[in-house]
């Protein structure tokens, strides 16, 4: 998720837990620790200038379970040995430490750029994909109750603010995941009519809501893409279709930054042919034919492609008129067929990398 979510995320866990004498020091306390783990891209951007590792190193380190209980008890044995808060409620701090820096990962994992929870354990990132990475319905109840405990300070009010916060966030997330469970049954009963009931697929929401959603299923010749709106649509998903350069794609599988994304992504890529330089899009972020993370890996000799050092592509798009068109899809259903195929659809997916 975005910074800001973070660091409200994280205040408001560790103040709900410290002692209500020290919820200040608590909300700013939460906040450091909320958004500790994405500093993890200074000393990724330190180490390498690869774009693929850069892309892929984020949220693995710094987002793993195992490594941030570590970090929690090693930073409140360090604070308790000082004295201070920490030393006059342990336990409490703990907690509420352990909490602001666990409770990062697992919302990001919420998301679809992936987060590698159990970092060093070789296991494909988690991405639940129920949220898109900046979503004001699910910030504004914990921006509301961190700001109510900032002023009320240890006054009763302060501490209903934050459960209350905090729980309806949480709802908030449920129903992601409750809205995410009928898109995929619409999109698994199209895809079935169109004998793709197997193929690879993801749905993830579209900028800002849980209304509508965008769907992505993987097929011998590229892929298809269709939107389903919560509320104005009711009959099957359309879904269009769209090359990719497969051959050549199967050609570089054995590159290494092509086995790295392949991992990361889980095969949802886009490969195309752009000035002798081949081109893999992350399917994920993005819409057609405008995608956040473009990397050139191959460059053409003959009829073969030479593997090159990674570089990422900007494309311009415009970000301005998708957003528009996607707030009147997320209302209005696509007149017929013809005019769905036509359609331009919104940007999908998370632009940012946190």
């Amino acid at each position: 998720m975005d910074s800001f979510t973070q660091i409200v995320l994280g205040a408001a866990v560790a103040a709900a837990i410290a002692p209500p004498q020290h919820r200040r020091a608590a909300l700013l306390a939460g906040a450091a620790l909320g958004t500790l783990p994405d500093l993890d891209v200074l000393p990724i951007n330190l180490i390498t200038d690869d774009p693929v590792a850069r892309m892929t190193w984020h949220r693995s380190f710094s987002h793993s379970l195992i490594v941030l209980a570590f970090v929690a008890w090693a930073l409140w044995a360090w604070f308790r040995s000082r004295g201070g808060r920490v030393a006059q409620s342990p336990r409490r701090w703990f907690w509420a430490m352990q909490g602001a820096l666990l409770t990062h990962p697992l919302l990001d994992a919420f998301t679809v750029y992936g987060t590698q929870l159990l970092w060093p354990l070789p296991f494909q990132p988690v991405m639940w994909s129920s949220v898109f990475i900046i979503d004001p319905l699910y910030t504004v109840w914990l921006l509301a109750g961190c700001l109510i405990a900032w002023f009320a300070r240890e006054k009763r009010i302060a501490q209903p603010a934050l459960i209350v916060g905090l729980a309806l966030s949480s709802l908030y997330l449920g129903a992601s995941l409750l809205a995410k469970q009928q898109v995929e049954r619409a999109a698994g009963e199209a895809l079935a009519a169109r004998g793709l009931e197997h193929a690879p697929r993801f749905s993830v929401p579209m900028p800002f809501n849980i209304l509508l959603w965008r769907v992505v299923a993987m097929t011998p010749e590229g892929f298809v893409e269709g939107e389903r709106s919560l509320v104005a649509d009711h009959g099957p998903i359309r879904f269009r279709d769209h090359p990719s350069d497969v051959a050549a794609l199967s050609q570089v599988q054995s590159f290494s930054a092509v086995q790295r994304l392949l991992w990361f992504n889980r095969g949802f890529m886009k490969a195309q042919a752009h000035d002798d330089r081949l081109v893999l899009s992350d399917l994920r972020m993005g819409a057609e034919p405008d995608y956040s993370f473009r990397f050139a890996v191959a460059k053409r000799e003959g009829d073969k492609w030479r593997e090159i050092a990674p570089q990422q592509l900007q494309w311009p798009w415009e970000a301005g008129r998708r957003l528009g068109a996607m707030w009147q899809r997320i209302w209005h259903a696509p007149e017929d067929a013809t005019t769905a195929n036509a359609q331009t659809p919104p940007p999908g997916t998370d632009a940012t990398t946190h």
